[in-house]
């Protein structure tokens, strides 16, 4: 199985913070994001390598970066070569990206570089594997009002992704979708599919609603801690957190 990371966003709502740096590579809790989201690709024994798709302006600080420290996993940072916001490729047209150079022909466990998560991640797989189907990790948020920041969706008795809403006025449900996604290698030529439909190339929940739609999609659903790290009073809240959850362990 490889890994892959989506690190090449510019952060706009983390402004001036991430002006000269990637949002992954902003600390919580003493420890860069990027760094937690590898700590837990290393507790995975079926994991040897990480591809890490960073943009053409943070390619040098993230390479350097991964450089100066030791992972058991091997980093591969992959330069998708915009240098904006606006001519940037979405984390879809990243994930095609790593597709074409790398060519996989292997699982792909994917993670957006600016989620921070506390279940266990083998939990996460083995139920994909299970299923082997595109597979979404997905927090209840416990709250319709909150549900209405997020893409929301539904499942049937079996864990089948049935309906996906994005940021809905009137949430059918309060399970909101992370950026933790399982894709079987069986299954990684959906992305192409995709790529021809002309759909938006942004959002990865854009993805996962017209897979939705064409395949059988499932859900994991967890309760254990999610930080979804967009804007200044979310990483506030995650620092604060990880900083009281390192001193308590």
């Amino acid at each position: 199985m490889k890994g892959l990371i989506l690190a090449a966003g510019y952060g706009t709502r983390l402004y001036p913070l991430t002006l000269d740096r990637p949002k992954p590579l902003v600390k919580v809790g003493g420890r860069t994001i990027l760094e937690r989201i590898l700590r837990k690709f290393e507790k995975m024994d079926t994991c040897d390598a990480v591809y890490i798709v960073t943009n053409d302006k943070f390619y040098d600080m993230i390479t350097s970066w991964g450089r100066d420290r030791s992972f058991s996993v091997k980093l591969d940072i992959v330069n998708d070569l915009t240098t904006s916001n606006e001519d940037r490729l979405g984390a879809i047209g990243d994930i095609s990206l790593v597709l074409q150079k790398k060519d996989p022909k292997e699982d792909l466990l994917i993670v957006a570089g600016d989620n921070l998560f506390e279940f266990d991640i083998a939990d996460f797989i083995s139920f994909a594997r299970e299923k082997n189907r595109l597979s979404v990790a997905l927090f209840d948020v416990k709250n319709r009002k909150l549900a209405q920041r997020y893409g929301i969706v539904s499942i049937d008795s079996s864990c089948r992704i049935n309906d996906f809403q994005e940021k809905p006025s009137s949430p059918k449900s309060t399970l909101a979708s992370t950026g933790i996604y399982y894709l079987p290698k069986e299954k990684l030529n959906m992305l192409e599919e995709y790529t021809k439909t002309g759909l938006a190339q942004d959002a990865p929940g854009n993805f996962v609603k017209w897979a939705s739609e064409n395949d059988d999609v499932f859900g994991y659903v967890f309760n254990e801690g999610w930080y979804d790290i967009g804007d200044k009073k979310s990483l506030e809240k995650a620092d604060i957190e990880y900083r009281k959850m390192e001193l308590d362990s």
